[in-house]
């Protein structure tokens, strides 16, 4: 005996929008990290400095820890964005000089490049945002990382894929991922150093000394 075929099933509907309230609370709430951090955030302070109540936060966001997830999510497309627009710039208008790199050698570029993005990263105005992505990263890394999880390996692979996508083309693969993974061990390094002890000199100098050069160049020659 035959059987009827099943109608098909209708393709999910496409998420709604955010409310234009959402958005702007989650813009609040994430100047409010910034200033504030994460470490011991309750949504009673979070709510009067943004300028609502807790039960409305909880109402739009469903939950404490999805706020911040969201948050983190926020956080991570600002800083990916604001770092890809660094490393777009052309390489003269980063540095006159990229022709050669802190080591005395012929360069390609990538050296200038990640050398602006080390400048602009250190710099006085960025260092909430560096202290709130560092917080978060070192979080996701508890044993319980509640809703701060992955977000040390999707940040990590963030910086990571950015710094491979600026390379030359024709980098072959597996140096561009060399190059990039020794530029970002030395620029989170530098700026954790920086965090911890605020000595701008010191660091600046290290990063400038060309031993190694903060883009890993002379590390990979």
């Amino acid at each position: 005996m035959g059987t009827t075929p099943s109608s098909p099933s209708s393709p999910p509907s496409p998420p709604s929008p955010p409310s234009p309230r959402r958005t702007e609370l989650l813009d609040a709430c994430y100047a409010y990290l910034l200033e504030h951090g994460l470490t011991g955030l309750s949504l009673r302070p979070l709510a009067a400095a943004t300028g609502t109540s807790p039960r409305v936060l909880l109402y739009l966001f469903g939950s404490k820890d999805e706020l911040l997830r969201q948050l983190l999510a926020r956080a991570r497309h600002e800083q990916v964005g604001m770092m890809a627009a660094v490393l777009e710039k052309p390489t003269n208008a980063t540095n006159p000089t990229n022709a050669t790199n802190a080591a005395g050698t012929a360069g390609d570029g990538f050296d200038a490049l990640t050398e602006s993005l080390w400048t602009f990263l250190s710099a006085p105005e960025q260092r909430p945002m560096v202290r709130l992505t560092y917080e978060a990263f070192l979080l996701s890394l508890t044993h319980d990382p509640g809703p701060w999880a992955g977000f040390a390996a999707e940040a990590a692979r963030d910086w990571l894929d950015l710094l491979v996508r600026a390379q030359p083309p024709g980098t072959p693969p597996a140096l561009a991922e060399t190059r990039a993974t020794r530029a970002l061990a030395l620029i989170r390094g530098l700026l954790l150093d920086l965090l911890a002890c605020g000595d701008d000199d010191r660091v600046r100098t290290a990063a400038g000394s060309g031993e190694p050069t903060v883009s890993g160049e002379s590390l990979t020659r």
